[in-house]
């Protein structure tokens, strides 16, 4: 390894060429760090500063060859190459356009900073970026017109560095000799000493410059052979990142291999964890060769995407891909995945992937109406796969969701029906999705909903006109209160200004009013002469039993089901009057009990023969009652615990009642909110995973 310091002339100077290798991620800093490199040339040159680190550059230097450019892989840095690189030609492309200003020489940028003088082809470029900037690149550097149609960071950055040296913040000369100041420290490999995937991991460890999905970008190219490397790079790794939109492909791609080793594992990988679970993947997965991997990813990419960018030929497809992203099911991403693949095999026809979705769309719309938290979602999706019996496939996933009666359950028609009519439909995120759903439902000529706006039948104004005063009866107030944002009194119109506060039968025989309209939100509406509580009920009432066809209950015969269904053993039940208390422990379980239960409405608690055990999936804390006080056990390891106090003891290896490795006890009601701080972090940790 040889480490200097220099600056960026002294990098580019000579014949030389540095190269981004395949596996390494696109050109990808935006505007934001462009202005810090350009706000720290200008202090530094105003203060008068000599110089300022700005970071280094490491590569592994290709084999000598007597005559002809040196090259060197670049495996860490290529960010700041590049954006030095876009200064340096935003400089020369001013001289060039500038040539009274004789402070900068356009000639010498050229062919000592940006070009071979001599050489040709690929070689007569000091930076030769990957595929997918290369040409821009290249077009930038040999002055070539390029297409505004073409989005590009290159260019967007290359244009705020040509702007900044038109303003002349800084004299142009100045830029130029700032740029000379700022220090690099370049670091050569030796290929046959250095391990370069160790060093690039001991570089990015943090996780701060490169994300998850450019982690495992090199982690699976920078191993191969170059002949290999080139292969699965051009046919299969970059045709996958070609299936994610331009300007997404970090966030999304991110959440594509967190998706992707939740549906293969069925665990949920943590959030800054999804390299390391990768590469654990990788070591134990069903692929013999990187190739076989690659191309695994590439098909469930693909899948990802169309569902990511509502991309299908199909419409049926294409409109469950719009109401998943609408209804934002994130979550539900691996089991889809799942289901997509298994049609692609043919182990289920194009109408049960449709059917299957449909159902996920449903159970998550119907818990979001019924207020039911989201949190457990993910675990939901992540192990739904487990309940899939191929040969009775969608019925084994519609029995899983009708014989929930947990915090996983799927709200029947009844529970669904009275949390509909009587929600805030107003504030919801989805409120245009619901609506345009029910206008637009066995609609032949749909409705696109941007083209309308919401309206209010009974006004929102809190101060309402006598006439409606008299409409809606002596508790006016409380009718409005109650059903102002409810289903049964919001509709759509292109008129919304207009209709304003108006009375009801105003808004009925005006221009574009009621009457006029062929929304078949307005049927009902239309037939009446007033508008009052029961017109509200009786609309809602109406709404809530197409919303039920909308999104449906899965609906199964008793045969169907009957596969499905254990007979289990009678479950002895216990209670609090099982364990020896008195009055004083059961004053300190009731004031931890409800703290505890205060966390989130999914912790579940159960009474055990021994202890009280409170869960999610699994336990995260237990309570024993002894004569004076309580114990409590946490299920997590000592070492995972945080305890400034020193509340907690160490019971690993050791034989208690409850779950875990951690133990502490209550002695005093007053000892609550220290001892709550503990036990929240085992529900984080559960909560999590």
């Amino acid at each position: 390894m040889d480490a200097r310091k220099g600056n960026i002339y002294e990098i580019l100077n000579g014949n030389k060429q540095f190269l981004i290798p395949v596996y390494q991620r696109y050109y990808s800093w935006d505007i934001e760090q462009c202005k810090r490199l350009w706000n720290d040339i200008v202090n530094m040159q105003k203060k008068g500063k000599v110089g300022h680190f700005v970071g280094s550059i490491v590569n592994i230097a290709e084999q000598a060859m007597p005559t002809g450019v040196q090259k060197y892989m670049i495996i860490d840095g290529q960010q700041r190459m590049t954006t030095l690189s876009l200064l340096l030609l935003a400089l020369r492309d001013y001289a060039i356009k500038n040539p009274e200003d004789t402070t900068i020489n356009a000639r010498r940028i050229d062919n000592m900073l940006l070009k071979n003088e001599y050489e040709s082809g690929d070689e007569r470029y000091k930076l030769l970026l990957t595929d997918t900037d290369r040409d821009i690149f290249i077009d930038l550097v040999e002055e070539k017109p390029i297409s505004d149609d073409i989005r590009s960071k290159l260019l967007d950055n290359y244009k705020y560095f040509a702007g900044k040296i038109a303003n002349k913040e800084l004299q142009p000369a100045e830029v130029y000799e700032s740029i000379g100041k700022l220090q690099i420290v370049n670091i050569t490999l030796d290929r046959s000493v250095d391990d370069a995937q160790a060093i690039f991991e001991s570089l990015n460890s943090t996780g701060k410059e490169l994300s998850e999905a450019d982690l495992i970008r090199n982690y699976v190219l920078m191993g191969l052979e170059p002949t290999e490397q080139t292969y699965v790079y051009e046919h299969l790794w970059r045709p996958m990142e070609l299936l994610f939109v331009y300007g997404t492909q970090d966030s999304v791609m991110d959440r594509f291999f967190r998706d992707y080793l939740t549906m293969k594992i069925t665990r949920i990988p943590k959030q800054d964890r999804v390299y390391e679970e990768f590469k654990l993947y990788h070591l134990n997965c069903e692929f013999g060769t990187i190739c076989e991997l690659c191309q695994d990813l590439l098909i469930y990419a693909k899948y990802y995407t169309d569902m990511v960018f509502k991309r299908s030929r199909n419409p049926a497809l294409k409109a469950l891909y719009e109401d998943i992203n609408d209804l934002r099911m994130e979550v539900s991403y691996p089991f889809l995945l799942k289901i997509h693949n298994d049609y692609t095999e043919g182990i289920i026809s194009e109408d049960e992937l449709k059917q299957v979705i449909q159902l996920c769309i449903s159970y998550v719309f119907r818990r979001s109406i019924c207020d039911i938290p989201t949190n457990s979602l993910n675990k939901t999706f992540a192990t739904l796969k487990n309940e899939i019996r191929t040969e009775d496939y969608v019925n084994s996933i519609k029995a899983f969701f009708v014989m929930r009666d947990d915090y996983k359950e799927f709200p029947n028609d009844e529970k669904f029906t009275a949390a509909f009519v009587s929600r805030d439909i107003y504030t919801m995120r989805s409120r245009n999705f619901i609506l345009s759903h029910l206008e637009n439902y066995g609609n032949k000529a749909p409705i696109i909903i941007e083209n309308y706006t919401i309206e209010h039948i009974m006004p929102q104004n809190t101060s309402l006109s006598p006439e409606w005063q008299q409409m809606l009866g002596s508790n006016w107030r409380e009718v409005q209160k109650t059903y102002l944002h409810t289903i049964g009194n919001l509709t759509l119109t292109a008129y919304n200004s207009e209709m304003s506060d108006h009375p009801f039968m105003v808004k009925m025989d005006m221009e574009g009013g009621f009457r006029e309209s062929a929304l078949r939100l307005n049927a009902y509406v239309v037939k009446l002469t007033k508008w009052n509580e029961q017109s509200i009920k009786e609309r809602a009432s109406l709404l809530a039993d197409k919303a039920k066809k909308i999104w449906a209950f899965p609906d199964m015969t008793a045969e169907e089901l009957a596969p499905y269904q254990t007979v289990e053993k009678p479950v002895e039940r216990y209670s609090l009057e099982t364990y020896d208390t008195n009055v004083f422990t059961k004053t300190l379980f009731e004031v931890l009990d409800r703290r505890i239960q205060n966390i989130s409405p999914n912790v579940k608690r159960e009474f055990k023969k021994l202890y009280v055990a409170y869960k999610l999936d699994t336990n995260f804390v237990d309570i024993v009652f002894l004569k004076q006080r309580l114990r409590i056990s946490l299920n997590m390891k000592f070492s995972e615990v945080t305890d400034p106090k020193g509340i907690c003891r160490d019971i690993t290896g050791l034989g208690r009642w409850g779950n875990g490795d951690v133990e502490l006890y209550m002695e005093h009601t007053s000892d609550v909110d220290q001892i709550m701080e503990i036990i929240e972090q085992s529900y984080r940790l559960q909560a999590d995973e």
